[in-house]
């Protein structure tokens, strides 16, 4: 297939200019024929620019691919075919009022205003009325009831309304509506002073906060011609790896919760606090923040860092080799998990899933292996795909992530690790310049896209944490199940709302 768009590199500054710049119904008859073909959406976004709003797209094969054009008022819905654009279209009629004809579901993501003050495109006044205010979707018939969950939850979590039809305890189908905290993320990232900007990406979302401001770093780097030394890629690499053992032994002990087998529930709970205390050992703060920042890292790593983190390490890894064993071969657990909340294969390429989601449904990729940065060229990375869908296989997936990460860190804990963290404390960066950076967060890819004007300004920052894609995952996964195993299938998703809001 002829494809006019331009390759480009994982955390590489382009000139703007080199972007191609086709006509719409080219640019669109492009993009969905990559995707159609198997390829998937990295970002899809609009910006003003001095010739008007523009579009950019992002997309991934075994390369990532980019090319924009000008932005129609309205235009035929790509999601009518090419499903992995349905959730970005969305998003660009509700921040730039650009209508995509024949959506399958049009309604607002965050509920907020768009961007160029003018009437939205959502046929009614849904950005005066708080998130979730408008016609559900419905099942008719006399049996049919419905079941709404929050926005407000009990403990302490996050907002989010959950409206499931059903007929007795099946789920016919399940809505979720979000944008509760919608914070205005992206707009912070343009206007605020340059020192705050890092503070600000690794808010994002708290639990993925190295994941977040590695995105951040990187691209600030990329658009300086900044390179952080070999000793920072490997502190960062474990920084990041710490974030994917704090959230994935957290997530399998909650799964263990869930079904009442309380033994891995405690010994998670327990594991969880040791590694956000190697964390907290690392950079001084449990969740990583701070540790990150562009140029390289804010802390050293000397021989007796090394020495405990090993120690701690060495402790670890077989009660948490022993906590999987006991999980995975309990027959109650298992017959809770298995065959729970499944989403076929077909499915999770349609939806986009990423992360530890789109692996449990056969999908392999990963960005650590497919568009490694960091220490991560240098690693093994395994495919970990399995073939079932359900939240066996997102448990399987994790508790293999877990085991693989403390073998990472291991590794590169054997040999002493100098950086410099003499850290510049301002960055000029190259004018009229573009940069993707993705990396391979806990819940899966994160990626930030960064735009600069003439003079080295921020014209457009945009974010995408991997929660965006795999909401709808979760959604499907309660299609004819048990309502009762909603919050099994929540947990093993794990889903950020903050990261979804923005």
């Amino acid at each position: 297939m002829r494809t006019d768009f331009l390759e480009i590199g994982n955390g590489k500054a382009v000139d703007r200019d080199r972007i191609p710049h086709l006509a719409f119904d080219d640019f669109r008859s492009q993009a969905m024929g990559i995707v159609d073909g198997g390829g998937k959406v990295v970002q899809y976004f609009a910006y003003e620019d001095s010739g008007g709003i523009k579009l950019l797209a992002v997309l991934r094969t075994d390369r990532l691919l980019a090319a924009g054009c000008d932005a129609p008022e309205a235009y035929p819905a790509m999601s009518l075919t090419s499903e992995p654009f349905h959730l970005f279209e969305r998003e660009l009629a509700e921040q730039f009022a650009i209508r995509p004809e024949g959506h399958p579901w049009l309604k607002m993501v965050r509920y907020h205003p768009n961007y160029r003050g003018r009437e939205d495109v959502f046929g009614n006044n849904y950005t005066e009325d708080i998130p979730g205010n408008y016609d559900y979707y419905a099942v008719d018939g006399e049996e049919v009831h419905e079941v709404a969950v929050g926005p407000v939850h009990a403990g302490v979590i996050e907002p989010g309304h959950f409206r499931f039809n059903c007929i007795g305890e099946r789920v016919l189908h399940l809505e979720i509506q979000l944008g509760y905290q919608h914070r205005g993320v992206e707009q912070l990232l343009m206007n605020v002073d340059a020192r705050r900007l890092p503070i600000i990406a690794e808010g994002i979302a708290g639990d993925t906060a190295v994941g977040h401001g590695l995105c951040y770093a990187q691209a600030i780097e990329a658009l300086t011609d900044t390179t952080p030394d070999a000793g920072a890629r490997i502190i960062r690499t474990i920084g990041l790896e710490l974030e994917r053992l704090q959230n994935h032994v957290g997530d399998l002990g909650a799964l263990s919760g869930d079904v009442a087998f309380l033994p891995p529930a405690n010994y998670c709970g327990r594991m969880r606090g040791d590694f956000l205390n190697m964390s907290l050992w690392l950079c001084g703060n449990r969740f990583g923040k701070g540790l990150v920042r562009p140029g390289g890292v804010r802390f050293p790593m000397t021989d007796v860092d090394r020495e405990t983190l090993a120690g701690r390490l060495e402790e670890l890894k077989p009660q948490v080799r022993h906590t999987m064993e006991l999980l995975f071969a309990t027959p109650s657990v298992r017959a809770r998990f298995e065959e729970c909340g499944a989403v076929s294969t077909d499915d999770a390429h349609k939806l986009g899933l990423v992360g530890p989601a789109g692996r449990a449904c056969g999908i392999a990729y990963d960005a650590r292996r497919d568009f490694p940065t960091e220490h991560y060229a240098q690693l093994i990375i395994p495919e970990n795909a399995k073939s079932t869908g359900d939240v066996y296989a997102r448990a399987r997936t994790r508790a293999d992530e877990v085991l693989q990460s403390m073998d990472m860190i291991e590794s590169l804990l054997k040999d002493p690790v100098q950086t410099q963290c003499d850290l510049p404390s301002e960055f000029k960066p190259m004018s009229s310049a573009m940069v993707v950076t993705l990396n391979e967060a806990w819940r899966g890819e994160v990626s930030h896209c960064v735009l600069t004007g003439a003079d080295g300004e921020i014209v457009r920052y945009k974010v995408k944490d991997p929660s965006f894609h795999n909401w709808n995952g979760l959604a499907m996964s309660l299609r004819d199940t048990g309502i009762s195993d909603f919050p099994l299938n929540n947990k093993s998703y794990n889903l950020s709302y903050c990261g979804f809001d923005l």
